[in-house]
C-alpha cells in the first residue's frame, strides 16, 4: 500500500495533524482492482456508514465521508492515474463534489440543493439508504418485464421499482437494452442489481437521466461489445471556470460501461425517482438487440469516432493554448507600439514649436467670446441711437390743434 500523502485541506485533532489514508485502502481494494469492484466495494461501505443508520455517531460520519472522498478519486479515470503517479498533491482535493442523498437532507437543505441545480451547478445525488438496505435484506416488491414490453409508471422521489427480466442463452449474445425515459423530464436513475446468495440484491451499476430532446433518459446496453457513457457533470464543472477549458473537456466524462454482456438469466433492474420534490413519471422497456444489428454497428463505429475525435482534441489544445499566447502577446505588443508612435510624434511637435522668438499670446475662448459680445452689444447700441434720431416725433393727443371758423357764431 502506499504510504498516506497530505492533502489540502488536513485535518486537525487535538492539535495534531492526521494524514489522509490511501483511498485503496479506506476502499479494501488493491492497486489493480477494476472499476466494478471499486464501485462495489463502495456501495458496501456507504451503506454500512450512511448517516441514516447511524445517527449521532460522529465516527460513522467521518467514515462515511472518508469513503465518499476515495471513491471520487477512484472513480475517475483520470484522477486516479493522478493520484497513483503523485498522492493526493496531484487531485484537486478542494474540488470533490460529494454525492447527496436527498432523503437525509431535510426540507430547507433540499430547497437550497433544487436552487442550485436550476441555477445549473451540477448537483450529484445518491440512492437513498433505505431503498438500499431494504434491496440488501431482500424487502422490495419485484414486478416482471416481458421481453420487448414496456411498463409506464409513476415513481415517487427518494423510492424505487423493480423489474426482473428474463432472458434465453440466444438472447444473451444477440444483445440486450434496457432503457427508461420520462416525457415531462423528470429526473430518475435506472439502477442493475447483482443478486446475493441469501436472495438479496447489491446495487452494482447506475445510470442518471440526462436531457435528450423533448424528455429525460437513461439506458444500459449490454451488446457484447465496449459501450461508452458520458457523464455531463465533469463538464459542467468545466464550464463554470473557463468556456475554454470546457470545450476540450467535453469528452472527458466520455468513460466506458463497467458491463458489455449479461448471462442468460433473470436480471433486477430498478427505477429511481430523483426529483428534489415530485413523483417522477416514466416509461421502462426491455429489448433483445438482435432485430437492431444495424444499430448496433453505427453505434460501435460512431463510438469509435467519438474517442478518436478525443484524441485529436486533446493534440489540438495543445496548438490552441501555444498561438493564443502569441496572440495574447501580439495583441499586447499592438497597443504597446500605437501609444509609443503616438508619443513620440507629439515630443516631435513640440520640438517644433520650440523654434520660435515671437511671443505670442493665445486669446483663449473665453476672452473672444466675451470681445465678440461686448462689440455686439456696443453696435446694438449704437444703431438703437441712429434710429431713434431719425424716426419722426409722433404727435400727443394733447398736441393737437383745433381749427376754430371766427366767422361762424359759437
Amino acid at each position: 500500500m502506499m504510504p498516506g500523502h497530505r492533502s489540502k485541506s488536513e485535518k486537525h485533532d487535538g492539535g495534531e495533524k492526521q494524514l489522509r489514508r490511501d483511498p485503496y485502502e479506506v476502499l479494501g481494494v488493491s492497486r489493480n482492482s477494476t472499476d466494478q469492484e471499486i464501485k462495489t466495494a463502495y456501495r458496501k461501505m456507504a451503506l454500512k456508514y450512511h448517516p441514516d443508520k447511524n445517527a449521532n455517531d460522529p465516527k460513522a460520519a467521518d467514515m462515511f465521508k472518508e469513503v465518499t472522498f476515495s471513491y471520487n478519486i477512484l472513480s475517475d479515470p483520470d484522477k486516479r492515474r493522478q493520484y497513483d503517479s503523485a498522492g493526493f498533491e496531484a487531485v484537486e482535493s478542494d474540488n470533490q463534489e460529494l454525492e447527496l442523498d436527498l432523503s437525509s437532507l431535510g426540507a430547507v437543505n433540499t430547497m437550497f440543493a433544487a436552487l442550485f441545480s436550476k441555477l445549473g451547478v451540477p448537483i450529484k445525488t445518491t440512492v437513498s439508504a433505505s431503498v438500499l438496505e431494504e434491496a440488501l435484506n431482500g424487502l422490495v416488491t419485484i414486478r416482471p418485464l416481458p421481453l420487448g414490453h414496456y411498463v409506464s409508471k409513476r415513481v415517487e422521489k427518494q423510492c424505487a421499482h423493480f423489474y426482473s427480466v428474463t432472458i434465453t442463452e440466444e438472447e444473451a449474445r444477440a444483445g440486450f437494452v434496457c432503457r427508461v425515459q420520462s416525457s415531462d423530464k423528470s429526473k430518475f436513475k435506472l439502477l442493475y442489481f447483482d443478486q446475493e446468495d441469501n436472495g438479496g440484491l447489491s446495487l452494482a451499476l447506475q445510470e442518471d437521466s440526462a436531457k435528450t430532446g423533448k424528455v429525460t433518459s437513461a439506458g444500459m446496453f449490454f451488446l457484447g461489445f465496449p459501450v461508452y457513457r458520458l457523464d455531463q457533470t465533469m463538464n459542467s464543472i468545466a464550464a463554470a471556470k473557463d468556456p475554454d477549458t470546457s470545450f476540450f473537456r467535453k469528452l472527458d466524462g466520455f468513460q466506458p460501461c463497467e458491463l458489455n454482456e449479461l448471462k442468460a438469466g433473470t436480471h433486477v433492474f430498478a427505477v429511481y425517482g430523483d426529483n428534489f420534490f415530485k413523483s417522477a413519471n416514466y416509461t421502462i422497456e426491455a429489448l433483445c438487440a438482435a432485430p437492431f444489428s444495424e444499430e448496433k454497428e453505427n453505434l460501435r463505429s460512431i463510438e469509435a469516432q467519438i474517442l478518436s475525435k478525443r484524441a485529436e482534441i486533446s493534440k489540438f489544445e495543445a496548438e490552441y493554448r501555444e498561438v493564443l499566447a502569441q496572440f495574447s502577446e501580439m495583441t499586447s505588443r499592438y497597443a504597446h507600439e500605437i501609444q509609443s508612435i503616438d508619443e513620440l510624434l507629439k515630443h516631435r511637435n513640440e520640438i517644433h514649436a520650440s523654434y520660435t522668438i515671437t511671443p505670442f499670446k493665445r486669446s483663449t475662448s473665453k476672452s473672444r467670446s466675451k470681445s465678440s459680445s461686448k462689440e455686439n452689444k456696443e453696435d446694438g447700441q449704437t444703431r438703437e441711437k441712429r434710429s431713434t434720431r431719425d424716426r419722426p416725433k409722433k404727435k400727443k393727443w394733447y398736441n393737437i390743434h383745433l381749427r376754430v371758423d371766427k366767422r361762424k357764431a359759437c
